[in-house]
């Protein structure tokens, strides 16, 4: 079945799909995005990513393109519509088309919106049982991280050199010394006492949707979570590791840059929080 894409108030083929040449997103990164997970036939979370879309479009000072009850109801019709059993929808809205500038234009121009759906198969089990690698990069990235920007060209750069080297993920490192959080993911480690540990939210990282999902299992728990900075020392010190997304869920971290962390095997808070997180999406439905 071919791909249906929506573009500016339209459903299209994808292969059709087209935005301006002036778009603002094109040219300059000025815009925002959004990925929702999709399992099942049914989308994850989508409250708490439409609240980070409008925290993103509010830091840029984009208007919203439609209400959030609409760009809802277009979601679940591009999931209809591209018949998406498991994958994600791709939401993203720039400024709008206008003469490059780097101001904003000074005429009021309409926001750009456009929705793909891809199918993705869920993580394999074997994946999960194996645990992932990760390698570190130095975080280069700008210094409003928690602003969901399309501008993502370190991140692609970090992402391409845990590919080279044959890893799932870069964590990426502070001048500090210090673990931010992943390429596209958010790092946690659990220190030998057992206290889970992940970065404070703040300019340098992301709100995960997943990670905020992880806290509020722990919360419930009363698990033990500290979140405060932590150093890659600490993190190869740890008795386990994990990343958060949406679409990888909770994965547990086995090595970082070749060095096994704990004995080296996929750890029972990792494994026990991705459990927790596959019963809440199985409840939901």
């Amino acid at each position: 079945m071919a791909r249906i894409a929506y573009v500016n108030g339209r459903y299209q083929p994808f292969a059709d799909a087209q935005v301006h040449i002036e778009d603002r997103g094109y040219q300059l990164a000025d815009g925002v995005y959004e990925v929702v997970a999709v399992h099942q036939g049914r989308p994850l979370d989508v409250g708490p990513h439409l609240e980070r879309l409008k925290r993103s479009l509010s830091e840029v000072a984009i208007a919203w393109p439609l209400t959030p009850t609409a760009l809802r109801l277009i979601l679940d019709r591009m999931i209809r519509k591209n018949r998406l059993v498991n994958g994600l929808i791709y939401i993203q809205i720039t400024r709008g088309v206008a003469r490059r500038d780097h101001a904003f234009p000074k005429r009021r121009i309409k926001p750009a919106l456009t929705i793909t759906a891809r199918h993705l198969a869920p993580t394999p089990d074997w994946v999960v049982a194996k645990g992932v690698r990760v390698i570190t990069q130095p975080d280069l990235r700008w210094k409003r991280c928690d602003i969901k920007a399309v501008g993502l060209l370190p991140n692609v750069l970090a992402k391409q050199a845990a590919r080279a080297q044959g890893a799932f993920e870069a964590w990426l490192v502070d001048e500090n010394g210090r673990i931010t959080e992943g390429a596209s993911t958010n790092a946690w480690i659990v220190t030998k006492n057992g206290t889970i540990v992940t970065r404070p939210l703040g300019p340098e990282i992301l709100a995960g949707v997943t990670r905020r999902a992880v806290r509020a299992f722990l919360a419930k728990s009363q698990g033990k979570l500290v979140e405060r900075p932590f150093t890659l020392a600490e993190a190869l010190q740890a008795k386990e590791a994990f990343l958060t997304s949406a679409t990888s869920w909770v994965l547990p971290v086995v090595s970082i840059d070749g060095h096994p962390i704990g004995n080296g095997q996929p750890g029972p808070v990792a494994l026990g929080l991705r459990a927790q997180y596959a019963k809440e999406v199985a409840q939901s439905r």
